[in-house]
Formats: structure tokens, sequence, C-alpha cells
């Protein structure tokens, strides 16, 4: 087998964590799941520490089963619960690295090689009561982490928001576009819902003249040679303009003509 070098090693290390940062920024789903498996790794890792102090197992899928089921349990949980667990997340995360930080100042990183030493079921040296003030770093941090995030968070902020720079008030001005679009649109809705009908018009016998009765008045009229205006004077009949119906309507039943 061909042995890399160290900066080939680390060039593909530096890849595929760069690939992997890539994938979990721009994709939220993946984001939300990594983050809820580094917090079920996490404090597995915490539950095997405090475990390995009064029983050692004595097969290696123990810790193995413990570190993946432990990881996929809150990585579901962080996809259901986004918000909390995310801050959680993110807390005992920032609290772990300044532990190590404090270990590798403190012991050169005697309390990692106990945990990685946990991990393969092997017996390490005893760790010192200095060790266990720098492990209790860690759950004070966490608890202080996530008493900030939870109180100085500003509650309108949602991680599910896109940042967008320069084109933030064009952003807001369709957002509010679309609300005032769909407010329109429901009162539409309530407004046919609600809206009342119209009053039927009422129509009588004599809103319409019968044509018939129309072209017996043109016989009389070229039959006896009197004109409109002898026809008028004859007849006494006042006609009305209904405004609803627009017809005439006789008020007056007519006389009959008298020839002459």
């Amino acid at each position: 087998d061909t042995q890399l070098s160290v900066e080939a090693s680390a060039g593909i290390s530096l890849g595929i964590g760069l690939m992997c940062g890539l994938v979990t920024m721009l994709v939220r789903s993946v984001g939300l799941f990594m983050t809820g498996l580094l917090l079920g790794l996490l404090l597995a890792l915490a539950g095997l520490l405090i475990t390995h102090q009064f029983y050692t197992p004595t097969s290696l899928w123990v810790p193995l089963g413990s570190l993946l089921g432990t990881g996929m349990l809150f990585a579901v949980l962080t996809l259901q619960w986004q918000k909390m667990f995310t801050m959680l997340s993110t807390a005992v995360f920032g609290a772990a690295i300044m532990t190590v930080c404090a270990d590798y100042f403190v012991e050169m990183l005697a309390l990692a090689s106990y945990v990685y030493d946990c991990l393969r079921l092997s017996l390490g040296p005893v760790l010192c009561w200095y060790s266990w003030v720098i492990l209790g770093i860690w759950p004070a941090l966490s608890l202080i982490g996530v008493v900030i995030q939870w109180k100085l968070t500003d509650d309108s902020f949602s991680h599910t928001e896109v940042v967008v720079n320069r084109r933030q008030k064009r952003v807001q001005l369709m957002r509010i576009r679309e609300k005032d679009a769909k407010k329109r649109q429901q009162a539409g809705g309530q407004e046919g819902i609600y809206r009342r009908k119209p009053t039927p018009v009422k129509r009588y016998a004599g809103d319409l003249l019968a044509p018939s009765y129309l072209q017996s008045l043109r016989d009389r009229q070229t039959g006896t040679g009197t004109s409109l205006s002898s026809l008028g004077t004859t007849s006494q009949t006042v006609i009305d303009l209904d405004y609803d119906t627009g017809s005439t309507v006789p008020l007056t039943a007519t006389t009959p003509v008298v020839r002459v």
C-alpha cells in the first residue's frame, strides 16, 4: 500500500471538510441533522465516560452502538424541534471545545487521551482531581451557553429566514405584496359568501302591452282618418313610465272611441 505524505493527507482532509461544510450550510435539513448528530455523540461520550468509572464493557459494540444510537436519536429530535436543539447543540459543542483547549494548556491533552482509551475499552492512567475539575468546565459552560442563547436571542428571528444583503428590501417588499394579495383573496371570498342577493323585480299584468292591442289602435287610426291628436282627446289614457321595468303602464282604462 502506498502511504500518502502529510501534505497530501492534510489536503484530502481539508477538501472533504470543505465539501461537507458547504453541503451542511446550503442544505438546511442536512445541517440540522448533522447538528443533532453531533449533540448525540457528545452526550453519549459523556455518558460512556461516567459509566467507565463503574463498569467496563467487554464488547466494542457497546460504545459504538451507544454513540450511533444516541446520535441518530438527537438528529431526529433536532429535525422536529429545531430551535431548541440547535441552541443546545451549539452550547454543548462550544463548551467541549473550551474544555479541550483548557486540557491542552494544563495537562497536554491527558483528558482527551483518557476519553480515547475509554472508547477503545483499554485501561489508562487514573485521572487526577484537577482533570475532573477541567472536565467539570464542560457542563458549566454548556449551561451558561444555553441560558445566554435562550435569554438574549431575539424571538422574532428565525433560522429559516434567508439572509440577503443587497436584496433584503426587495425581498421584504415581495413578502408584503404576497401578504396583501392573500388578504385580498380572503376578503373577496368572504364578500362573495356574505353578499346580499338583489331584490327581484316585481312585474304586474299590465306591465307589457299586447301587440294585438297596439295593432288594433293602428287599424282604428288609419280606418277612421283621425289623427293621433284627436285620438288623444277622445281617449283619456294616462301613461306613466315605470322606472324599474322600463315599460309603459296604463293607469286608467281607455274609453271607447266614438266614431262620427
